[in-house]
């Protein structure tokens, strides 16, 4: 009886030995080799003006605390993107609102009155008004002493077509800033008659009714809002330790903060292929998710990357980090 005892004790062992091997051998990635070829650097807002993140609310206005200038760029105008793409970016993320006359113009506020000397929302104006007035107005980086943008910005905000006309053969991630659905509608429009290859070279992301909206009509855009994130995720924690990719995790973009990367099945490499095979992109952020819009902005920033990480970084200055190399 004793020796049958210890067999059974013996066989529960080596089961639950090999099913612990077999989560380590599925999900490590020490046999899974990076491209070599450094991170893909996605490029927020092209190439702006950089502010402390610390104490920022959805209305912060930050214009009024710029760090002092180190370059004559933007945010959201074309000459921004140009800059990026010249730096490295192999994609720029960039902010649409609608506007009076139907367009969608490439603006990050909720209002006109941090950055311009305007009042109001775009949707208050039409595309040509907005096009008057100076995005620049409002940047100081000296508690408003000096203005240093003032009157360089006027025409520079650009409608959504006219950034994807000047840029035909570049990859965009478009903004909704908004939560309503009829902005997803309304974008959808833009690319409904568009060619599937074409198609593929934008994502969007956004509040989750007009994300909805949008996949509604366009089922096969790639598309992101926190509520598919967050299904994404879940699913894939419970079933992703075998190898198994959800369908919630399949053709979208993930947005993984950091400090919650680790915890993933297979990560970095074997999750960030996995994503891939199934069509979507995989976008480390900086920080634990309180705040997306933190970034790889310093070669010490990228320096807390996984050896060899090959996948996407979102960045706020890749002026200062594009070409680098992951050893």
């Amino acid at each position: 009886m004793q020796f049958l005892k210890r067999l059974v004790r013996r066989k529960r062992f080596w089961i639950i030995l090999g099913f612990i091997l077999f989560i380590y051998l599925n999900n490590t990635s020490l046999f899974v080799g990076g491209s070599g070829e450094g991170p893909k650097l996605l490029a927020h807002r092209g190439l702006a003006q950089t502010f402390p993140m610390e104490g920022i609310e959805n209305d912060t206005c930050t214009a009024q605390r710029i760090y002092k200038p180190e370059h004559p760029y933007l945010e959201n105008t074309i000459p921004s993107m140009e800059a990026a793409f010249a730096a490295g970016a192999d994609m720029v993320e960039f902010d649409v609102k609608p506007t009076k006359d139907g367009q969608f113009a490439v603006f990050h506020d909720w209002t006109l009155d941090c950055r311009t000397e305007a009042q109001g929302t775009t949707k208050d104006y039409t595309m040509a008004e907005l096009k008057l007035l100076d995005i620049g107005y409002g940047y100081t980086a000296d508690g408003g002493a000096t203005f240093p943008f003032r009157g360089k910005g006027v025409n520079m905000m650009p409608s959504l077509m006219e950034v994807l006309n000047n840029f035909p053969d570049r990859s965009f991630l478009i903004h909704i800033k908004s939560n309503d659905a009829e902005e997803g509608v309304q974008l959808a429009q833009y690319f409904t008659d568009m060619p599937a290859d074409k198609l593929r070279q934008y994502t969007v992301y956004g509040g989750d009714e007009p994300i909805a909206a949008l996949k509604e009509q366009l089922p096969d855009m790639k598309a992101m809002s926190k509520a598919s994130l967050k299904t994404c995720l879940i699913s894939y924690e419970a079933s992703g330790w075998t190898g198994y990719v959800p369908a919630a995790c399949r053709n979208t973009e993930l947005h993984i903060p950091e400090k919650i990367a680790p915890w993933i099945w297979g990560w970095p490499e074997k999750f960030v292929a996995r994503m891939e095979r199934v069509g979507t992109r995989v976008i480390v952020v900086g920080g634990d998710g309180s705040d997306f819009s933190s970034g790889f902005d310093s070669l010490e920033d990228v320096e807390r990357l996984p050896d060899s990480y090959s996948g996407w970084i979102w960045t706020n200055r890749v002026d200062r980090i594009g070409g680098i190399q992951l050893e």
